[in-house]
């Protein structure tokens, strides 16, 4: 029952970032009837925002201590981080502590700023041209952005360790009632988990109880309608296309201390969270959240010793058979509505 438990969790951490990428793809293809195959590179720009905050807060003056001598016998070269100048040893190493948290606040309007500029510079140019034109164009922009931060980061994984207080495990298991050291599980991954709820809850209380939510959906359901009443849709939609680009960031930023982010990690959340899209229904944002959280949990039983053994490799495609059999049963998905891509 432990080794149960603690499949599950393994795999609501990974379900948390599929969820959490789907939710704004879903988001986009929703208003906007994009298939966005850049979204993906969101999630990767997201991780880098908070290696670029590191780095920029770890960013140090350099002074000489002649009381000190290095392992030649030269005066010490002593590096202080600005930080820790201007606010203090204590206040300033506890900021440097926490900068991937703070990392939200610098990547939020970082990312907006990115939704923006692709949805008004490119994206829009194909609203109206078939999903092919849209894959290609917008998979080309991946690479692009993909090689750009190969080029600004270099090709090695980037650790970004997550604050003091919170590396580490702990153990689950007592909490519930199991013999001490039966679930251990690391604090960040149920960080993470608790993060995604807490972010799936604000984007869809943001669509239900908001006036502009409210709009937006009655936008996806009956653009044209919506567009006769006076209301400024697009405009709307472009916003809501700016949030789902800092949805894909803050996921990104809060998984760089699970996966040490490195330039082709969008790409290899990408395919699978389509999977994910299509599994839940096309244009169903239950649905992606649903099928994000399943398809993470079943690919965590999957990679079990005791199931690679009698099934080698079933971790690598366990997501995709069971898209296959979700497909065949349900054509549309497992939340999907009839006319969905379907013309």
């Amino acid at each position: 029952m432990d080794q149960i438990l603690l499949q599950i969790l393994n795999g609501l951490d990974k379900g948390s970032a599929y969820a959490l990428i789907a939710l704004g793809l879903t988001l986009i293809f929703g208003t906007l009837g994009v298939v966005n195959f850049a979204h993906g590179a969101l999630f990767m720009i997201g991780a880098f925002c908070a290696v670029s905050l590191q780095k920029l807060l770890s960013w140090s003056t350099v002074t000489i201590d002649p009381t000190k001598t290095d392992f030649l016998g030269n005066p010490a070269k002593i590096k202080t981080p600005y930080v820790e100048k201007w606010f203090g040893h204590d206040w300033g190493a506890l900021i440097i502590d926490w900068s991937v948290p703070l990392a939200i606040l610098f990547s939020i309007p970082v990312m907006i700023l990115i939704g923006f500029i692709m949805e008004r510079g490119l994206i829009k140019h194909f609203y109206n041209r078939p999903h092919a034109d849209q894959i290609l164009v917008t998979f080309g922009l991946a690479i692009v952005l993909q090689e750009i931060i190969k080029q600004a980061f270099g090709a090695n994984p980037i650790p970004t360790p997550a604050p003091d207080a919170f590396r580490g495990s702990f153990d689950f298991g007592v909490y519930i009632g199991f013999d001490p050291n039966a679930i251990i599980y690391p604090y960040w991954r149920m960080i993470y988990f608790t993060f995604s709820l807490v972010v799936i809850g604000a984007v869809f209380s943001f669509l239900r109880f908001t006036t502009f939510g409210m709009v937006v959906r009655a936008g996806m359901a009956d653009r044209e309608t919506v567009g006769l009443l006076g209301i400024n849709i697009d405009k709307r939609f472009t916003i809501m296309f700016g949030i789902a680009a800092a949805v894909a960031g803050v996921a990104g930023v809060m998984y760089a201390p699970i996966n040490s982010p490195n330039y082709h990690m969008g790409m290899d959340f990408l395919v699978l969270s389509f999977v994910v899209v299509v599994v839940g229904g096309m244009g169903s944002l239950p649905g992606a959240v649903l099928a994000g959280f399943l398809l993470g949990i079943l690919e965590s039983f999957a990679s079990m010793n005791e199931i690679k053994s009698i099934f080698p490799g079933i971790d690598q495609i366990i997501i995709y058979l069971t898209a296959i059999v979700i497909l065949l049963v349900r054509p549309r998905g497992l939340m999907g509505k009839r006319g969905v891509m379907e013309e």
